[in-house]
């Protein structure tokens, strides 16, 4: 698999980029979206494999931005709450299934859903919401 420092688009500083076309999405075309926040334990070394995984596994119009070696956020287009947390835990089996001797990641995650007619949001509203204080990692 590609290291991890090679996902694209994980520069933090395009998270306000998509946070705003989700925005857009919702009123112009009354699309929900979802910001999901992947938390995975200090230290664990599958966890960016998997986001490495998620990032090949996801459509041209869905994102994924690197935090930290442990933390991601992730964009999902058109999709509700619901369905974004089926598709990531969906991945997590996946990944398990194509790579036998990593474990299935032992993740927290947060969700954000962006509604139609939803106001325009700040990434500093999204991300406390997505990581909420348990989500330090599943080993707290």
């Amino acid at each position: 698999m590609a290291s991890p420092s090679s996902i694209p688009g994980d520069d933090p500083r395009q998270i306000r980029e998509h946070l705003l076309r989700s925005c857009d999405l919702a009123t112009s075309h009354g699309l929900p979206s979802v910001v999901v926040g992947l938390a995975g334990a200090e230290g664990d070394l599958g966890v960016p494999e998997f986001l490495t995984f998620v990032q090949s596994a996801l459509r041209v119009e869905d994102a994924i931005f690197r935090l930290t070696r442990e933390r991601a956020v992730l964009f999902l287009a058109d999709v509700n709450r619901g369905q974004a947390t089926e598709i990531v835990q969906r991945l997590a089996s996946d990944f398990a299934g194509r790579f036998p001797a990593v474990a299935e990641p032992d993740l927290v995650i947060g969700t954000f859903e962006v509604e139609p007619g939803q106001r325009t949001l700040l990434v500093k509203d999204v991300l406390p919401a997505v990581f909420p204080p348990r989500s330090r990692g599943p080993s707290n």
